[in-house]
């Protein structure tokens, strides 16, 4: 797996590093472990994915990229199994996981504590309205597409930080971008076409 994620341009040998010692397979049901170190992504129920390995760490080069040390404040909007999760909390001091199905939550705090990650709080909520009594944060990673950047993400934000979101419609294409703040000022760079599930607004499963 980490031979492919150099092949396709990932650099950043932190984020390597924490892909090479986190075990993807304990994030599957059995049924797929074997496939756990595909670089594609798999179903984990409830209409929902694993993200592809490159995604992953292209979405967490991105977040990290300019940067000499530690993350100190993240939020992710999309815990569902935690492997996303397992792989930024290892490069940051904390993070807050947002998580609308409430079955996959569970799955993902059982996951996390299986890697003994301590350095997360997560909740069952709407992930579009974030969680704003934490913030301001130094980094959000969203792993779900709105069709909109949805502006309570964008306030969230710390000057200097950075966003890394799919933004547009499965039938309609994705593209994953990149969004920094600059005082209240926010620039979109565009890094490649992706396929996420929907961010769906407002909604909250149990």
């Amino acid at each position: 797996m980490i031979a492919s994620l150099l092949d396709k341009g990932i650099k950043n040998w932190a984020v390597l590093d924490v892909m090479r010692t986190t075990p993807r397979h304990i994030f599957l049901d059995e049924a797929l472990a074997h496939r756990a170190y595909e670089d594609t992504a798999l179903p984990i129920g409830f209409s929902q994915t694993i993200s592809q390995p490159y995604v992953v760490a292209r979405m967490t080069e991105a977040v990290l990229a300019g940067r000499s040390g530690r993350l100190s404040r993240v939020l992710e909007i999309g815990t569902g199994c935690g492997y996303q999760t397992a792989i930024i909390a290892q490069l940051a001091d904390r993070v807050w996981s947002v998580e609308r199905i409430q079955p996959l939550l569970d799955k993902a705090r059982k996951n996390l504590g299986l890697l003994k990650i301590r350095n997360v709080r997560s909740k069952h909520d709407d992930g579009s309205l974030g969680w704003p009594e934490y913030g301001p944060f130094d980094a959000i990673i969203a792993a779900a597409a709105p069709q909109q950047v949805p502006e309570e993400l964008l306030q969230q934000l710390a000057d200097g930080g950075r966003l890394v979101i799919p933004v547009g419609s499965e039938r309609g294409g994705q593209e994953l971008r990149l969004i920094e703040r600059s005082a209240d000022e926010f620039h979109t760079q565009i890094l490649e076409a992706v396929n996420f599930v929907p961010l769906y607004l407002g909604q909250v499963q149990y």
